[in-house]
């Protein structure tokens, strides 16, 4: 994965909508591949805005473990939980496209239990995620999403 100023973007609305624009562009161009996040696998979760109700899209680092997809609200360890996370509390059901695919899900929040046996596994994958839980006091959610 190449330098990314965390701290800017989420700092920077402006920035951080531009920089999702761009890696959303890149995602769909290439199959679903994207050079800053090289190795990853990313999606793109299309939600509806709890508070809005207008159709959101997040381009999201996404992990297989034991079998599942799941997805992490880390917002790179900011002390609060990224706006997606919000959206599937209220709404569970939404719309990723994976590589070249695109289907229906619904995103179940792992409880605490499940969180706590999930997390190791998702940082022996990407160890950036231990550096984001260090970095905040809340638990970050993980959510399995299960094709619809």
């Amino acid at each position: 994965m190449t330098d990314i100023d965390k701290d800017k973007l989420l700092a920077d609305t402006a920035a951080l909508d531009e920089f999702n624009r761009n890696v959303v562009s890149e995602f769909r161009a290439n199959g679903g591949k994207v050079a800053a996040f090289e190795g990853g696998t990313l999606l793109l979760l299309h939600t509806t805005g709890a508070k809005s109700g207008q159709p959101r899209l997040s381009p999201l680092a996404s992990l297989e473990v034991d079998g599942k997809i799941l997805i992490v609200g880390s917002y790179a360890g900011a002390p609060k939980d990224p706006a997606w996370v919000h959206n599937l509390r209220v709404n569970p059901r939404a719309r990723i496209e994976i590589g070249t695919d695109a289907y229906d899900v619904v995103a179940r929040e792992l409880p605490a239990d499940e969180r706590a046996a999930a997390y190791p596994k998702i940082v022996e994958l990407a160890p950036v995620f231990a550096e984001y839980q260090a970095k905040t006091s809340r638990a970050i959610p993980l959510f399995e999403l299960q094709r619809a």
